[in-house]
C-alpha cells in the first residue's frame, strides 16, 4: 500500500475515534471505536492497515486470537482475509466444553479470562488483537493464557494505544503494532 493511502487510511481512523472525559470515572478520556464500526470505510481501513501488516510482518501465523470482547469484532475479519482461523479469550465462564483460565488484575479489581483447552495447539503462531491498549493487564493476561497453551506468540495488534499508560511494557517481550496513539 503506498504511503499516501496508509496515512489517508489513519487520518479517517483517528477522526472516526471519539473521546468522552471522565468516563467511566472522573480522569479518565475513554477513547470510543462505535463510530468505526458505524462507517465501513473506516472499518475496511482497520482492516486494511492490520492486514498489510500481518502480510508484510507475519506471514507464517495460524492463528488470529481476539480478545473479549472488542478483538471479536476485528479478529474474524482480518483471520477470514488472511485465510486463517479465528479463536476467542473470553471472560471466565463464557465458553462451553474444557478451558484453561488466568487470573489478572485490572485497573477497578480482578478478573479470568479463559480459552477452550482444544482452541491452540503447542506450537502454532498467533497474533492477539484487541481494540485498546491502556495498562497491558488483559492483553497481558491473554498472553499468559497462550503461554500456558504452547502457543507461540509472535505478537499483539490493538487499534488504539494510549501510550502515557505504558501497557506495551506489561506485554514485553511481545511487540504491539497499534493504529492510533494517544
Amino acid at each position: 500500500m503506498a504511503d499516501g493511502a496508509r496515512e489517508e487510511k489513519l487520518k479517517r481512523i483517528t477522526e472516526s475515534i471519539r473521546a468522552f472525559p471522565d468516563f467511566p470515572t472522573k480522569g479518565i478520556v475513554f477513547r470510543d471505536i462505535c463510530p468505526i464500526l458505524k462507517d465501513p470505510k473506516s472499518l475496511t481501513a482497520v482492516i486494511d492497515l492490520f492486514e498489510e501488516y500481518v502480510r508484510q510482518k507475519h506471514q507464517d501465523v495460524d492463528l488470529i486470537v481476539g480478545l473479549d470482547a472488542r478483538g471479536f469484532l476485528f479478529g474474524p475479519l482480518l483471520a477470514q482475509r488472511l485465510g486463517i482461523g479465528f479463536v476467542l479469550v473470553r471472560k471466565k465462564g463464557k465458553l462451553p466444553g474444557p478451558t484453561v483460565s488466568v487470573a489478572y488484575d485490572l485497573e477497578y479489581g480482578k478478573a479470568e479470562a479463559e480459552i477452550q483447552e482444544d482452541a491452540v495447539a503447542p506450537g502454532q503462531k498467533v497474533l492477539l488483537i484487541d481494540d485498546l491498549l491502556a495498562t497491558g493487564g488483559t492483553l497481558n493476561a491473554a498472553c499468559a493464557l497462550l503461554k500456558k497453551q504452547q502457543a507461540d506468540i509472535v505478537g499483539c495488534m490493538v487499534v488504539v494505544e494510549l501510550k502515557d499508560l505504558n501497557g506495551a511494557d506489561k506485554i514485553k517481550p511481545h511487540t504491539v503494532f497499534s493504529l492510533v496513539q494517544y
